[in-house]
This record gives structure tokens, C-alpha cells and sequence, in this order.
């Protein structure tokens, strides 16, 4: 006989017919009452076992934690809190767990401690519905980008070029540590690496997919990519998964539009496909809530925020309109930021982006039209020769969530940017090929996919919404 799994033993139950199910054990309760759940729900099922009818050998190995396949007959409840159980008729025992080691007890833990036992923590309620929100969220990509033309395009891990211009990359080498070959000048010899050049981590797949996007038209990475910014706060990782559409014939309003929908077509989707996990994730926001200061509670629940955000437009604000609001307004004017903003040119932080979304415009925000030389080379440059067509989206509770730009496509222009940055022309030879031959506007933006995550599940670090986190000093299992 296949076994059920519990979401669709729950969804459909076959009453007075004998199912079985895996899963792990929960709870066993009296020696009586098993409860059961196999992830693919938050949801466990009961399992109610006769005393008379079990070797209590096989009895003493089910507890918290053990893998069991259960086999007996669906009935209706006769407890409160489930609508159906099962009347074991035949258990057997995958795996034990022995209760004084195994660490995932049912009782409240840390998430510093849950850190530790990652390998673990996805068999708590907590993180099993934070991953199959994080699933739900990867399939709405895949599946919006699909239905709306666009081609999934693989971006190199290995490369030679640094999109972002930080420096902030994982080497990639297979010279030898102590005694690396060295040139005439006593610098690394890079030529006898296994690439014949310095490589790296990719911090970004947005290059390689400009040059596929100016031949298939509109393509999307999805992928892991990598930073080395020694940074331990609860919205960085080493690495990471981006999301980066890139549109040919596409310029900064076009790019605009279709980040907006994007984003609101992937709320959507779980928020009629998750409900149960949301709803219990809300529940532990409002619980973790009441432990803050007034000042620092949210003030929305989870789903009234992301129906905000679903619902709401967005609205589309300079750069520098929004300097004058921020210089204006009264956490700057009594010295609460604790950035003032004094003139133009300042990077916005969280504080600012988070003002403009939360208390000036009561709705998510896209920020563009930034001073250049806060940006990236890459962006195209405005005719004021001060700003470039870039553009950031700010949510509430989290300020910026995806950053953006029409490329610049001229080549001079391009050049130049380059020149003046130092950057060495002749590791983009290739990117400016781009512009060389059959030259046109085009744009994209980058949505990191974690942070996503973490908006849509409330949770208040980012190491929480990737099964296994690497950040500095922590590459664990």
C-alpha cells in the first residue's frame, strides 16, 4: 500500500479505510497518543495506539524525534484539535532517538541555539514553514518569468570580472598556499593558477546575463552568488541566492513596472498557496512582538503587510525628492537618524528608507534617479551628468529589496565611466563588445532572494531563511 503523505491524508481524508503514513514523531503522550507530522504540513496526524495490542520493547523506542511508518484506519477524531486520527494497527521503527541526546525537543528554543543544530531546526514548526514558504517563493519566480517570456539563463559561479566594483570576493585558486609561484615583481603569478587568471566567487550574474539578454531578449538568473563582506549583522550572508531579469529594448520605466509586478505576482502566490504557514508565522510575530518596546513593534501583522505591499502601488520618488523630505523631516530635524541627512549625495540607510515607506508615503516606494558616484559603472548616466537611471525598491520593515538600472549602452560613455574608476578595460573587452555590435537600451534589476524570504516569513535575521547559513567564522555543516 503507498503511504499518504499528511497533507493529503488531511486535505482529502479517506474515512473508515486503512492508510499508511511516515513520518516523525512529535510527541507520544501516555504511551497512547502519537503525534505525527512528515513536513509536507504544519499539521501532525494522531496516531492512537492500543496499549495491549504492542511489545513494549517496540512502545520504549518510540519518542521525540524518531522516524516511524505508521499503518491503521482513518476515523474521525473523538479529542479536540485534530479532525481525524488514525487507530494504529501496525508501527514500525525506521530510526530511534534517544531522548536525552537528541536536541530538538518539544519545547521552546533559541534561534541562536537552533543555529547550531541546523541540520536539525527544519523539524521544528518554526522552520519547516519558513522552507516551504522559501519553496513556494522559488517556484512563483520560476513560474512568473516562465509565463512572461523570459528565458532561464545559468550565470557563471567562476569569474574573472567584479560586477559590483566592491572587491568584497571569495578567491578561487588552485596555487599553493605556502608557496604560491611568484612573478618578477614578486606578485602572485596568476598565469600558472588553473585559470591562467585571478577568479573569484561571483557577486553577481548581471554582466553575463546582459550579453544573453542582448541576444534572446529577455532572460533571468536565479542562482547562489557570493561576498566576502566580513559583516555579522541580521541582514547579510557570505552567500546568498539573487534573482536578476535582464530586458533588452527596455528602459528605466519599463524596468520599474516589471519589478513591481514581479514582486507582487510572488506575494500573491503564497499568500493563496501558504496560508496555513503564514498564519502560524504571524501568530509567532505578534507572540516575539510583545517581548519588544513599543517603538520597535511593527505595525502591521504579516499578512495585513504583505497584502500591502500585493495591493498597494508603489510610488516612484527622485532621489532627490526624497533628500528634501528626508532633510526636512522631524527625525532629522531633532537629530533621531542616526545618519543626519545634511546635503545631497548621501547614501540612504535602512533608517531613511524605512522613514519614507513606513511614515512619509504609507506604501512601498521606488527610489531613482541616484548621484553616480554612489552607483555602480554600469548604470546609465542622465543628461544633468550627475545621476544614472538607477533605481532601488523600499519595503516596510526591511528599506531596500531590490536594486536596479538601465544599463548604460553607449560605448564612450561607458569607457569613460570606466576609465575613470581605474577599472581595467581589458577585463570587460567582452562587455564592451556588447556595445560595439548592435548596441540598444536595455535594463534589469537584482532582488536578493533571501531578503525576500525574510519579508515574507517576518523573520528578524537573515540566517533564518537559508537552510544552512554561511557568514563569517561560521561555514558549519
Amino acid at each position: 500500500m503507498n503511504a499518504y503523505s499528511i497533507k493529503e491524508l488531511l486535505s482529502s481524508p479517506p474515512l473508515q479505510k486503512e492508510v499508511v503514513i511516515n513520518g516523525w514523531v512529535k510527541t507520544f503522550r501516555s504511551n497512547r497518543f502519537i503525534a505525527l507530522n512528515d513536513g509536507s504540513t504544519l499539521s501532525n496526524v494522531q496516531c492512537v495506539v492500543d496499549f495491549d495490542k504492542f511489545e513494549e520493547n517496540l512502545l520504549k523506542q518510540i519518542a521525540t524525534g524518531a522516524a516511524i511508518r505508521v499503518t491503521g484506519t482513518l476515523v474521525e477524531s473523538q479529542g479536540r484539535g485534530q479532525s481525524v486520527e488514525i487507530q494504529a494497527s501496525e508501527i514500525f521503527i525506521h530510526g530511534t532517538a534517544d531522548p536525552e541526546t537528541y536536541p530538538i525537543q518539544p519545547k521552546k528554543h533559541s534561534m541562536e541555539f537552533l543555529r547550531e543544530q541546523a541540520h536539525l531546526r527544519v523539524r521544528t514548526n518554526t522552520f519547516a514553514a519558513v522552507m516551504r514558504v522559501r519553496s513556494a517563493l522559488a517556484f512563483a519566480v520560476h513560474q512568473y518569468f516562465q509565463q512572461n517570456g523570459f528565458y532561464y539563463f545559468h550565470a557563471p559561479i567562476i569569474t574573472g570580472s567584479d560586477a559590483e566594483g566592491a572587491g568584497e570576493m571569495f578567491r578561487v585558486t588552485t596555487l599553493d598556499e605556502k608557496t604560491p609561484p611568484l612573478d618578477e615583481s614578486g606578485e602572485v603569478d596568476y598565469k600558472s593558477d588553473f585559470f591562467g587568471k585571478e577568479t573569484n566567487l561571483t557577486v553577481s550574474g548581471q554582466l553575463e546575463a546582459e550579453s544573453y539578454a542582448m541576444g534572446l531578449g529577455k532572460v533571468y538568473t536565479f542562482g547562489p552568488t557570493f561576498r566576502a563582506e566580513n559583516s555579522n549583522t541580521s541582514r547579510h550572508l557570505a552567500e546568498f541566492w539573487m534573482i536578476e531579469p535582464e530586458v533588452a529594448f527596455a528602459d528605466l520605466d519599463d524596468n520599474m513596472d516589471l519589478a513591481e509586478d514581479f514582486i507582487k505576482s510572488i506575494i500573491n502566490y503564497i499568500l493563496k498557496n501558504c496560508e496555513e504557514d503564514l498564519s502560524f508565522l504571524e501568530k509567532r510575530l505578534l507572540d516575539e512582538e510583545k517581548t519588544k518596546p513599543q517603538a520597535e513593534r511593527s505595525d502591521m501583522p504579516l499578512i495585513e503587510k504583505l497584502k500591502f505591499v500585493a495591493d498597494n502601488e508603489f510610488k516612484r520618488v527622485s532621489y532627490t525628492d526624497a533628500i528634501d523630505i528626508l532633510r526636512n523631516s522631524k527625525p532629522n530635524k531633532k537629530k533621531k537618524f542616526q545618519y543626519l541627512i545634511n546635503e545631497w549625495g548621501a547614501d540612504l540607510q535602512s533608517e531613511h528608507e524605512r522613514y519614507l515607506v513606513e511614515k512619509h508615503f504609507k506604501c512601498p516606494v521606488i527610489l531613482f534617479d541616484y548621484p553616480a558616484n554612489i552607483k555602480a559603472f554600469y548604470m546609465r548616466l542622465n543628461e544633468d551628468g550627475k545621476t544614472v537611471r538607477a533605481m532601488d525598491i523600499l519595503f516596510p520593515g526591511i528599506g531596500e529589496i531590490v536594486g536596479g538600472s538601465q544599463r548604460e549602452e553607449r560605448l564612450e560613455v561607458l569607457r569613460n565611466k570606466i576609465k575613470a574608476l581605474d577599472i581595467d578595460e581589458k577585463e570587460l573587452w567582452w562587455y564592451l563588445d556588447l556595445r560595439r555590435f548592435g548596441t540598444a537600451k536595455h535594463s534589469g534589476f537584482g532582488l536578493g532572494f533571501e531578503r525576500m524570504v525574510q519579508f515574507a516569513t517576518g523573520m528578524g535575521n537573515i540566517r533564518d531563511v537559508i537552510p544552512f547559513p554561511r557568514t563569517p567564522q561560521n561555514a558549519e555543516f
